[in-house]
């Protein structure tokens, strides 16, 4: 029979002349059928397109992880007899279970878990896959007495569901797996925490156990360490430790306050965001944070995402009112104010504007998952033909503000139409060639998502990579058929007649808060000298001092150099240590040596201790690097 091979036609006899043509047989996981997913037991057919999976891909560790998960599953129910399974998928590392058990899970009990996971990965049961009739198997699952895979099953319509059988122990899954448990020889648990079921606070407490396995103790070791260095730059211990930014129970989870030294920040970055905004030609707004409820009711909000919403207000006369979850019907409104000529167009509204949404207590995550955030938001409204022109220009700012921030390394992801979606297909067609070729121009990495668009567009994400190779989206470049259309907006055209404009919902960092989370972990809360809070502090040996270290100081504040003198009565070892702790880029120590020579002997957090210079000199230093930084 004749079957693609990785792209090459090639004829063979039987599976097994294919697997000898694979040169990476040790790290093959599964197979890619005619684009779909399947284990390596799979029949393989006349004209088939096969690509192999292997182990050192994502989709491959997704499959490897995915097996492990399974294993730790029947681990769990030799281990714990009343073990009720609900869900354990693979996630970015690793992956985990959720069960329902009367025995509380401890740190004390994951020695034995993994001796016994390394047991069945010796035992090297093969992993069986079947089919079976959904109705039997919620039997099976009503006399386990678990509720959980029944209401799962209870949402599938198909009469023959999978499982997949290793040993006596199985469990209901789609696949793909390994062909069987010998392959994870590396284990470890790395946490157990709570989860309600379906994330809903009105539904039982699950524990959730979390772990990881590889090939090779040394993936492992790797993986332990970039899991010590992510702990240590966790933004939610350096925000404390740098007093960046708190929250409170007496004000509710999610809702950050951001201290002076955060503030500051978050102001040298909005300072930035509005300067470029104004000059690539957008238009700032400010909105109200609350509006009446059927504003939202027109968008579809208020029916798509009702659960995320906060309860509505109601005041006398029936009028129902929103804090705002989104911003866009805002910038609708202003648009629609009058009646706009395609001379207008390109409009491009933008705005620093703060939502509220209902997040479950469960998903909060210091800044990275809030209740209440700041989108930098903006609405393009467009004409079809100014669709290139706008996403080009659109990338090139997107790319600026990614590199300003530092980060050097970045993917796009470009989702195209689904199934199911609103609007004209030829207007689908226009924005994704215009997304696409716009990508292509740069020549930058991207991933096709087909049929991963919303319903109502298709999109760009952009991801950045941090210090740790850590992937966080940031960018979003979303078209909208959908909302123009439900606000009847529209312009006049060059022959005269109404048109529907093009809307394209454009976020560039995010929300200003998961954004600063990232930059904090990406820095380490050592920040670039242009975002520092303070720049420079002076350490005076002594009182005798203080009348020159406030003449650098002034000198420095009049060069518009963030500048302070700790002037605590405190040894100097102290000083120069609270000095590193805060990461403040330079610290000059005034003594009377440097006094009678006029001098000052700074020391840099990179650099270490410079030579002696005049602070004229020290200035110049401090005016290159932020030259440098731009």
């Amino acid at each position: 029979m004749k079957v693609k091979l990785s792209g090459n036609e090639i004829e063979v006899n039987s599976k097994d002349e294919i697997l000898k043509k694979i040169e990476d047989k040790e790290n093959l996981i599964a197979f890619k059928i005619n684009g779909i997913s399947k284990d390596l037991s799979v029949v393989i057919n006349e004209g088939d397109e096969i690509e192999p999976i292997y182990y050192d891909t994502k989709e491959g560790k997704n499959i490897f992880w995915h097996s492990s998960a399974h294993i730790m599953a029947q681990v769990l129910k030799r281990l714990y007899k009343d073990v009720r399974l609900a869900i354990g998928p693979a996630i970015e590392h690793g992956f985990y279970y959720d069960i329902d058990t009367e025995e509380r899970i401890t740190d004390n009990d994951f020695p034995k878990i993994e001796k016994e996971f390394k047991k069945i990965v010796k035992e090297g049961l093969k992993i069986e896959r079947e089919e079976v009739k959904r109705t039997d198997l919620i039997k099976t699952y009503r006399n386990e007495k678990n509720p959980y895979k029944i209401e799962i099953l209870n949402d599938i319509d198909d009469e023959y569901v999978t499982i997949y059988r290793q040993g006596v122990f199985f469990d209901l899954c789609r696949g793909p797996h390994l062909a069987d448990t010998g392959d994870p020889k590396v284990f470890k648990i790395i946490s157990v925490a709570g989860a309600y079921w379906h994330g809903d606070e009105k539904n039982k407490m699950l524990q959730r156990i979390y772990a990881i396995s590889f090939k090779t103790k040394g993936e492992l070791d790797d993986y332990l360490a970039f899991l010590k260095e992510a702990e240590q730059r966790d933004h939610r211990k350096i925000g404390q430790e740098l007093e960046l930014f708190s929250t409170f129970p007496e004000a509710g989870p999610g809702l950050i306050f951001w201290e002076p030294r955060g503030a500051f920040i978050r102001m040298k970055i909005e300072d930035l965001w509005r300067e470029e905004h104004l000059k690539n030609g957008y238009e700032l707004l400010y909105t109200p944070h609350i509006a009446k409820r059927h504003l939202w009711e027109t968008s579809g909000h208020y029916e798509f995402y009702k659960e995320n919403l906060f309860p509505d207000m109601e005041f006398s006369g029936g009028e129902h009112y929103l804090i705002r979850p989104m911003n866009c019907p805002f910038h609708i409104l202003l648009y629609n104010k009058k009646l706009r000529s395609y001379k207008e167009l390109p409009m491009r509204y933008a705005e620093l504007g703060t939502v509220y949404r209902y997040e479950k207590s469960g998903v909060l995550h210091g800044l990275m998952r809030v209740r209440g955030f700041t989108q930098d938001d903006a609405h393009i409204f467009c004409q079809r033909d100014d669709l290139n022109v706008e996403v080009k220009k659109l990338l090139d700012f997107s790319i600026f503000f990614i590199k300003k921030f530092g980060f050097k390394e970045f993917k796009v992801y470009l989702a195209t139409r689904p199934e199911k979606a609103v609007g004209d297909p030829a207007d689908w067609e226009k924005a994704e060639i215009a997304l696409e070729n716009s990508v292509k121009e740069y020549g930058i990495e991207y991933e096709v998502d087909e049929g991963g668009g919303a319903f109502y567009g298709p999109k760009i994400d952009i991801k950045i990579k941090d210090a740790l190779g850590r992937e966080w989206q940031t960018t979003t470049l979303q078209f909208d058929f959908n909302l123009p259309e439900r606000f009847d907006m529209s312009f006049i055209n060059g022959k005269g007649e109404k048109e529907r404009p093009i809307m394209i919902h454009r976020a560039l960092l995010g929300s200003i808060e998961r954004f600063f989370g990232v930059l904090i972990e990406h820095y380490k809360g050592d920040f670039p000298l242009w975002l520092s809070y303070k720049q420079v502090v002076i350490l005076p040996v002594s009182d005798n001092t203080l009348s020159y270290a406030k003449k650098i100081n002034d000198y420095l504040l009049s060069k518009g150099i963030r500048s302070d003198i700790d002037y605590r009565n405190e040894r100097l070892g102290y000083k120069v240590r609270a000095a590193r702790l805060q990461k403040i880029p330079y610290y000059i120590v005034v003594g009377e040596v440097e006094e009678k020579e006029d001098i000052i002997k700074p020391t840099g957090r990179k650099e270490g201790n410079l030579e002696g210079m005049t602070v004229n000199k020290f200035v110049e230093v401090l005016e290159k690097r932020l030259s440098d930084e731009k």
